[in-house]
């Protein structure tokens, strides 16, 4: 077994399509919403149908707040290195220090030298690349004296100014297959980054003793350098081969490849919102649960591996992202249309640490925008008061914590709504660009009305059952029917939230035929508000502790 012990880290792999690019960045906000960590696209500026990339990665990174950006891999020999280093520590700057950097020493080389680009042949492009990394890492070095100077083979740099310095110390991964390529990558990179469907039996085993004998000789651990994968498949009700089958399916086949092929970061090649919604919420906390139980039971890692989850060095660490188990707050919304957020987001997080019930459900502030009431909410039953005296496990308070990200989430979604209205408004965009945008969200997507609160929630939740098998709110009922109740009320609430988001969806259909229904359609996002932040957080109040109380995770 080959276990680095660095933490996980799960992203998607998204076609940079300029057919629609509206649906092109929904989909790395979609990355976002989720839970993902991190967003990636392919770099290839010679290919008229798609975006560039590096505009694409800034615009992106525009629209979101936590996740990761990256080109995977960036087209080296069209992006000359201290102009791309500049790129990278600026996008990084203003993102937040949220830029990774996949690099590639070439390929395609028709149509690299279509574009003005040089060729080269795979040995020079493996010293190109290596020469790249110099500059690259000058130029970001903006406290050390004199000028960047690279006087190479095929880059020669002869006093640049340094700077700016990237927000963070952004890594630098490799896409790499053959001996040489590994071999640069041990001695010179923060990653290796290369796609399953390109790899044979036994390649990934050979390339990390390749990449570990480099980095031993260059004086570096075989752990300061974290091991990537692009993975594709299908899900499916039945297994049919590697990574293609069921969630469970798909979460077991990618812990093995972390546990024994010390892979830990997943980044998924596709284009289809249900497979991201199915690989954040299935998949990954699966994946996560399967790794963490292994390394709790003493499996050692390797000659030259790391220890524990999040001890990796840091030039080989993953993107700087918190997950579960602690509870993060909603993405900070600036503008005053997108204040409808706030009043629900906590002002701390809090960290689920063993002891004492540490999940802290958010808050109703009790603001209401609309007159109309959908429900009473005096009328709402309360569960059992929790054990004063009980301890809580960080596993079993995991759980409580996927919820309130999870509704996070669904906070951030409903800023979203609030400024696709006043763009409707402004005339930035029509309705029926609003509703397509909307129709995409987690929120929309939600079987509202099945008596199960959503297919993202119950995936999250429900590590080890799929949703065919059972829902969380029976498995209440089950383990506690003192929660009954609760748990009945809660259902009524999910046919209501459902009829008011059709109100909304009605009312932008009504504003595409008249203009002036502007005050109805503002009206219907107003009322979806109160009813889902004040539904969430009694949602919140009632389920976290019972959740850990009763060993739903």
């Amino acid at each position: 077994m080959s276990d680095y012990g660095h933490d996980l880290v799960f992203g998607s792999f998204v076609t940079p399509s300029g057919d629609n690019p509206a649906r092109t960045v929904d989909l790395a906000v979609l990355t976002e919403q989720v839970g993902l960590d991190l967003v990636t696209f392919q770099d290839h500026p010679y290919q008229p149908a798609f975006l560039d990339t590096w505009t694409l990665l800034s615009f992106v990174a525009a629209r979101t707040s936590r996740v990761h950006v990256a080109a995977n891999v960036t087209n080296l020999p069209l992006r000359p290195p201290a102009v791309l280093a500049r790129s990278v520590a600026s996008l990084d700057l203003l993102s937040g220090g949220r830029a990774g950097l996949g690099l590639g020493a070439g390929a395609f080389w028709d149509a690299i030298e279509a574009m003005g680009g040089r060729r080269l042949t795979p040995g020079q492009g493996v010293r190109a690349l290596e020469e790249a990394i110099g500059v690259i890492r000058q130029v970001w070095d903006a406290e050390a004296r004199g000028g960047v100077r690279v006087d190479g083979e095929f880059y020669r740099v002869r006093g640049a100014k340094r700077g700016p310095a990237p927000a963070h110390a952004v890594p630098i991964w490799l896409g790499a297959y053959k001996p040489r390529m590994l071999q640069l990558t041990g001695r010179r990179a923060d990653g290796w980054l290369p796609s399953l469907a390109y790899l044979q039996p036994g390649d990934l085993t050979k390339g990390n003793a390749t990449i570990d004998d480099a980095a031993r000789e260059a004086g570096r651990s075989p752990q300061d350098v974290r091991r990537l994968l692009n993975v594709s498949g299908q899900f499916s009700a039945v297994g049919r081969g590697a990574l293609n089958g069921p969630a469970e399916q798909w979460a077991r086949e990618l812990a093995e490849l972390a546990l024994g092929e010390g892979v830990s970061t997943f980044i998924l090649g596709s284009d289809d919102p249900d497979d991201l919604r199915r690989f954040a919420g299935e998949v990954a906390p699966a994946v996560r649960e399967l790794v963490a139980a292994e390394r709790d039971r003493g499996a050692a890692p390797e000659s030259g591996s790391a220890p524990e989850s999040g001890s990796a060095p840091e030039s080989g660490s993953a993107p700087e992202v918190e997950r579960a188990p602690e509870v993060e707050r909603a993405p900070e919304v600036a503008s005053e249309r997108e204040r409808v957020s706030e009043p629900s987001v906590r002002p701390s997080r809090a960290t689920v640490t063993g002891g004492a019930f540490a999940v802290v459900p958010t808050p109703d502030d009790g603001v209401r925008r609309s007159d109309q009431q959908v429900w009473d909410e005096s009328t709402r039953p309360t569960g059992p008061a929790p054990d004063p005296d009980r301890t809580y496990t960080p596993h079993e308070q995991a759980t409580g914590a996927h919820l309130v990200q999870v509704h996070d989430g669904l906070r951030a979604e409903l800023a979203q709504i609030h400024d696709l209205i006043e763009q409707v408004a402004a005339g930035e965009i029509d309705a029926g660009a609003a509703r397509s945008h909307i129709n995409t969200m987690t929120m929309r997507q939600n079987r509202w009305t099945l008596g199960v609160y959503c297919e993202s929630y119950c995936r999250i939740v429900t590590t080890h059952h799929t949703i065919e098998d059972q829902s969380l709110f029976p498995r209440l009922r089950a383990r506690d029917p003192r929660l009954g109740p609760v748990v009945d009320r809660l259902e009524r609430e999910h046919h209501v939230i459902h009829d008011v988001l059709e109100g909304v969806d009605q009312a932008l259909v009504a504003y595409v035929g008249s203009p002036d229904g502007l005050a109805e359609l503002r009206a219907a996002v107003d009322l979806l508000t109160d009813a889902l932040l004040s539904h969430l957080s009694y949602e919140e109040r009632e389920l976290v502790e019972p959740l850990a109380r009763l060993g739903i995770a």
